[in-house]
């Protein structure tokens, strides 16, 4: 039987696997900068939402990235800002541009 990480390796030799694998990774990274500042905070999902004026089941959404829609940046930025923090986007070149 194959552990997780043989898996993941031989998945990933897969050029169409690890193409959307990257892709992903980038959004994961950025959920899970959410989860780590909340937790960070000591703050509960219920409490977020009570911040920023919605239901902990839309935020556990948000933090699960399986929404039927992506946040607006407006959502991302009152998340940050009831944690406290703020919300920062950048345009990094991208060294594997598609045609």
């Amino acid at each position: 039987m194959l552990t997780h990480k043989e898996l993941k390796a031989r998945a990933l030799e897969r050029e169409d696997v690890k193409d959307e694998y990257d892709r992903l990774n980038e959004e994961f990274h950025f959920l899970d900068q959410f989860l780590k500042a909340r937790a960070a905070a000591g703050v509960t999902q219920a409490e977020i939402a009570e911040r920023i004026g919605t239901t902990q089941s839309a935020v556990a959404r948000l933090e699960s990235g399986r929404g039927k829609h992506s946040p607006s940046i407006a959502t991302l930025e009152k998340y940050a800002h009831a944690l406290g923090c703020r919300l920062e986007l950048r345009l990094v070149t991208d060294k594997h541009p598609e045609k």
